[in-house]
């Protein structure tokens, strides 16, 4: 089936669009077969208002009902874009995880999570049923809600002989790992939320993040800063774990009184994403990492992880098959793909339980019909691999 994919991650860059062909759901063994894929920029005034929503800002009901709509009408015509460019005008189901505006975590305990971007915009303007809402319910079972990277991620490095590991660098960094040492997925920290929040603060908005790294690059790392910045208690959490911008605000570096010149600053705080990386994934002994998001497109943030992940080499999604820009497009589709044939859209750890650690893996989201009759097929099994094909 011909399933579109879409999502807008903690930077609020824009709605990532993909469209996959998906098919295996009956014997476990996937094949994802990308049809094509782009960012679709939302409009200056909706990114403006969905950045002035997150913490540690306040709003209104009024508000957060306003941006629902408004987010739900642009996601609708990002999608609608993308079947036309991608899928020949037809496409059999919608997966749209909508732009987080609240993730709602005390220490290693997440209670929920807000996403924005009605879906019955996107049903009205496409005709197909979505598939919205995907991290409730393994909040709800007790689990993270976060990253559901690693159900794609993992499928992708069961194929592989050598200990490996994804890394995705949105706003958010997060990894997923499977090696003799241990299976898991978690959020390691900030990977470009405070690189942004700096430059932006900084330039008054006229610079939105590093282009290319040139601040690093001119900048000297302040080994003081860092090590006031590495105290931060939430690296030293025990995986499953996540975090967010309610954590990482746009704030946070306001209490270390970071009296450094900008590129001082943002070549420290690409530091501390590069260090925070490598420490979490050192204990796990990979010798392959395979980098995705924004993150990739800044070298000096690239060159530093080579440094401190070394002996284990560093490379991009592309060597799998899915675009760097492109992975978290193809993410919801495979969740909405298994949500459709009644499969859970967590994979299990080696201690039984989900990696995002829900008791018990569940199906993910909730299903708004289309304007066909809602016709779903019989269950699947649970996934065994995953190959994306040509």
């Amino acid at each position: 089936m011909i399933v579109v994919g879409c999502i807008s991650g903690t930077s609020v860059d824009g709605i990532d669009v993909a469209v996959a062909e998906l098919d295996g759901a009956a014997d476990g063994r996937l094949l994802l077969r990308p049809l094509g894929a782009h960012t679709h920029s939302w409009s200056p005034a909706t990114r403006e208002a969905l950045l002035a929503l997150l913490p540690p800002a306040t709003t209104t009901a009024a508000e957060v009902c306003r941006l629902d709509v408004v987010a739900g009408r642009e996601i609708a015509e990002a999608v609608a874009s993308a079947i036309d460019d991608f899928a020949g005008g037809s496409a059999d189901l919608v997966v749209s995880h909508g732009q987080t505006v609240h993730h709602w975590v005390d220490g290693t305990t997440a209670h929920g999570g807000l996403q924005l971007g009605q879906p019955a915009a996107i049903v009205e303007r496409t005709g197909l049923p979505v598939v919205s809402d995907v991290r409730s319910r393994d909040i709800a079972a007790g689990g993270q809600g976060a990253p559901l990277a690693g159900t794609l991620d993992l499928l992708l490095l069961r194929g592989l002989s050598r200990a490996g590991a994804l890394l995705n660098l949105g706003g958010i960094a997060n990894v997923s790992v499977a090696s003799p040492s241990g299976v898991a997925a978690f959020d390691t920290g900030p990977a470009n939320c405070l690189i942004d929040a700096a430059v932006s603060a900084a330039t008054s908005g006229t610079q939105r993040y590093d282009a290319d790294g040139r601040l690093a690059a001119a900048g000297t790392i302040d080994a003081q800063l860092l090590e006031r910045l590495l105290a931060e208690p939430y690296y030293a959490l025990p995986a499953p774990k996540s975090t967010g911008r309610e954590l990482f605000t746009t704030d946070y570096l306001a209490s270390y009184e970071c009296d450094v010149e900008l590129a001082d600053l943002v070549a420290t705080l690409t530091e501390l994403t590069a260090v925070t990386v490598a420490d979490a994934l050192r204990p796990y002994g990979v010798t392959d990492v395979y980098g995705s998001g924004g993150g990739v497109r800044n070298p000096v943030l690239m060159d530093r992880l080579a440094i401190h992940l070394a002996p284990a080499r560093l490379t991009t999604s592309d060597a799998l098959g899915l675009p760097v820009d492109d992975k978290e497009g193809y993410l919801m589709a495979l969740i909405g793909y298994l949500t459709w044939h009644g499969i859970p859209g967590v994979l299990t750890g080696p201690d039984g339980r989900a990696l995002t650690g829900a008791a018990t893996p569940r199906v993910l989201g909730r299903i708004s019909p289309g304007d066909k009759p809602l016709r779903l097929p019989e269950p699947g099994v649970t996934p065994r691999s995953l190959r994306v094909v040509d």
